[in-house]
């Protein structure tokens, strides 16, 4: 069995690079993203009660277009910051690690605690990270293409940065590099530069175990 944690801020390509691994080796994939954005857009329309929420995470639909949202992502930054909500979510996601659906020799997770408390024992665990303003620009792509304005990259920037702040400073399971994770700053390369590098270092792990 073979986890490979991948950890990120947002819109670093962490998603995008997960979802080219594993299907690349064939394994499971799961953005740990979704569930908290999944628990905050549940709680939202709901009751309010994210713990609650948190708690019947495999009920929730984990593809619903909302969860993509700025707004969806910004309440599931503030949400998982509450540790009830983490901890709720915790074993759900190292059942994931252990047992990939589909039988599936391998997995591969992608979030902001991999490998530093969901899978801190995973094989291969690789940090992406980007300058601020490379990621607003991607973000305001994916969101406004060419009909965007400046007022709303600098909405999004302006986001992205309070979310940087809350994830790298929240008491519980903090946005931080493991130790032994492998950095790569995607600032300046594409995704098949990024690609092509993990995937070197995850060959050089397996072939030395």
């Amino acid at each position: 069995m073979t986890v490979i944690a991948i950890d990120g801020p947002a819109a670093s390509g962490k998603g995008t690079l997960a979802r080219r691994l594993a299907q690349h080796f064939d394994y499971a994939y799961l953005d740990t993203g979704s569930l908290y954005r999944a628990v905050a857009l549940e709680a939202h329309r709901t009751d309010g009660d994210a713990i609650k929420a948190a708690r019947n995470v495999g009920k929730l639909n984990l593809t619903d277009p909302e969860i993509k949202s700025e707004s969806t992502g910004g309440m599931a930054s503030k949400i998982s910051a509450v540790a009830e909500v983490r901890a709720a979510l915790l074993d759900f996601q190292r059942d994931f690690a252990a047992h990939p659906p589909g039988n599936k020799a391998g997995a591969v997770l992608d979030g902001r605690d991999i490998g530093t408390v969901i899978c801190p024992d995973a094989d291969v665990k690789i940090f992406i990270s980007a300058d601020v303003e490379t990621r607003a620009k991607r973000r305001f792509l994916e969101e406004f293409g060419a009909e965007g304005s400046d007022a709303d990259y600098q909405a999004i920037l302006a986001e992205l940065i309070q979310r940087d702040e809350r994830d790298m400073t929240r008491r519980n399971s903090p946005l931080k590099a493991a130790t032994n994770a492998h950095l790569l700053d995607t600032t300046n390369s594409d995704i098949e530069a990024v690609f092509e590098q993990a995937l070197k270092l995850i060959s050089d792990k397996m072939t030395t175990t």
